[in-house]
């Protein structure tokens, strides 16, 4: 994996680990030499894991809407900060130039996100891994519901492996890296549906 998009959130929470959280998997992406893809905000948990990428030696490629990037948020910092129409050209331009997803705690932009990255792996738009850092407990709910929409039938089983987690960025980083493609939608035939 030379790249990896991580989705996380603009807001910095008073709880200081996320910031931390977010700059220590910036310089830990960066010493294992993969280059970040990330929103192009300088606030919050986003500005946080570009930092720690920056001021450990690594590509940090952001990716920012031109309504936010006229918003004086842009981080100007990055190795390049490519300004795009809106959203959905922001998050091609995610799966364009990622080789996977790392989800770090965030609000609803990184839900929207890590959701999309999901469901275009699941359809065939992506073969690449979708990790979920699941720091601090945070993601539990979300890894429950996930398993329970599974245990209900509305992720067919050949799917189920889609979302990779793990509670520290090296276990995520090992499974993302022996992740094994699915089959998706696009190929499947219509009784496998």
């Amino acid at each position: 994996m030379k790249r990896l998009a991580v989705y996380c959130g603009s807001a910095s929470p008073e709880d200081p680990r996320y910031i931390q959280l977010a700059s220590d998997v910036g310089a830990g992406l960066a010493e294992r030499g993969i280059g970040v893809v990330y929103g192009g905000g300088r606030l919050g948990l986003m500005g946080a894991t570009a930092r720690g990428a920056l001021e450990a030696g690594g590509e940090v490629i952001g990716i920012i809407p031109e309504a936010l990037a006229n918003s004086e948020v842009a981080n100007h910092d990055c190795t390049e900060l490519h300004t795009v129409g809106g959203m959905h050209e922001r998050k091609q331009r995610f799966t364009d130039l990622s080789d996977g997803f790392i989800t770090i705690p965030g609000g609803v932009g990184t839900m929207d996100e890590l959701w999309e990255a999901m469901s275009w792996a699941q359809l065939g738009y992506h073969s690449n891994p979708v990790g979920l850092l699941n720091a601090f407990g945070f993601y539990d709910e979300l890894i429950a519901f996930n398993r329970k929409m599974a245990d209900v039938g509305f992720v067919r089983a050949a799917h189920q492996g889609i979302l990779v987690h793990d509670t520290t960025l090296s276990g995520l980083l090992q499974q993302m890296e022996s992740y094994s493609p699915h089959t998706p939608i696009f190929k499947m035939k219509a009784e496998d549906l």
